[in-house]
Order: structure tokens, then C-alpha cells, then sequence
């Protein structure tokens, strides 16, 4: 692999090397490198957030990181190593991202972060951690990705593209505020029936 560095500048595809370039183009059953590595990722970390000691201490830790340190969960480490995992995955994308439409900049998909923040609260991850699956966060990301490619498709015009995902952002965020609440609020409400 070939490591370009632009010196804070534009670097083009004139100036990636031809392996570089081809990797995210290699297709195998009609399918292209990103989607194969978008699968493996995906079922890589199902299996190790369900299946390991971990994966499920992660949750313990997003959902409630003192009850997790008292059950003897080591919290500085959990959180580290979501930040190491979560920097492998953004640098994959980076380089997919870069290696497949020829160039890189110091603002390359910008903004993009919000979008992937609401393809998780639209697949039903928590926004508080400790609730949310892979499967969820997929779905949501896939009915994003419909939702922002349908409206060009569409006609639609790029203002109102932008207000429309914008709106289906937000109607996520409410949904998924209110569910979280919704525990709290019942047990709050059993507790002054007991009182009365």
C-alpha cells in the first residue's frame, strides 16, 4: 500500500498508486469490496458483542459505567478499546471512501458523522449507550441511504432533500428519546400509586 501525504493539500488520483486505487474496485459475485467488507464488519461485531464477555461488558458500560465498575468491569479499558475499534473502522472507511472516487482532502465527507449518528438512532441505538444492536444500526443505515438517494431520484429539489432527511432525522430522535423515558416515567408512576 502506498501512503500519500499532501502536506495539508488536495491530493488527486494522479498521485495514488494503481494497486491503492483498484483494491474497493475488485468485484466477487457481482459485488464490490466495500459491501464484503461492510458484511464482514458487521457480523464480526454482532458476534462479538453477543457472544463474548466484552461485547456484552460494553453495553454494561455504555448503559451504566459505575454499576459496571462495581460488577468488576475494567472501564477505562472498555472505553478504550471502543475508541481504538471505532478509529479502525473510520480509517477503513477513509481509505475506501478515498481509494474509490480518487481523491482526499482535509474535508472529505464532511458532515458525514451526523448521518451516521442518526442511521443508529433511527435502527434503535440508544443515544445514552448500552441499548442498540448491529442489525438495527445496518437497517437504519440502509433506510437512510433509500431515503437520500430516492429524493434525487425523485426530482426532488436539494433544499427540500435536505429538510426531508433533516425531518426523518428528527422524528428518530424524538421516538427514540421518548422510549428511553417511557421506563422511568412508568416505574415513577407505579411508585405514587403504591403511595396513594
Amino acid at each position: 500500500m502506498i501512503v500519500v501525504s499532501g502536506g495539508g493539500d488536495q491530493v488527486n488520483a494522479s498521485e495514488m498508486g494503481a494497486s491503492f486505487q483498484a483494491f474497493p474496485k475488485i468485484a466477487f459475485l457481482g459485488l464490490t469490496t466495500p459491501f464484503w467488507l461492510a458484511a464482514f464488519v458487521a457480523v464480526a461485531a454482532q458476534i462479538f458483542l453477543t457472544r463474548t464477555r466484552t461485547g456484552r461488558g460494553l453495553y454494561a458500560v455504555g448503559g451504566n459505567p459505575v454499576a459496571a465498575r462495581y460488577c468488576g468491569i475494567r472501564v477505562q479499558r472498555a472505553e478504550g478499546l471502543v475508541y481504538v475499534i471505532s478509529g479502525a473502522i473510520a480509517g477503513l472507511c477513509g481509505y475506501l471512501w478515498v481509494a474509490r472516487y480518487g481523491v482526499a482532502y482535509s474535508e472529505i465527507a464532511l458532515g458525514y458523522e451526523l448521518t451516521v449518528i442518526a442511521a443508529c438512532v433511527i435502527g434503535g441505538v440508544s443515544i445514552g449507550g448500552g441499548v442498540g444492536s448491529v442489525a438495527g444500526a445496518v437497517l437504519g443505515a440502509l433506510f437512510l441511504g433509500v431515503v437520500v438517494n430516492a429524493l434525487p431520484v425523485m426530482q426532488v429539489s436539494p433544499f427540500w432533500q435536505m429538510a426531508i432527511a433533516g425531518t426523518v432525522i428528527l422524528g428518530a430522535v424524538v421516538l427514540n428519546a421518548r422510549a428511553e423515558a417511557r421506563p422511568g416515567k412508568l416505574i415513577l408512576a407505579e411508585a405514587r400509586r403504591g403511595r396513594g
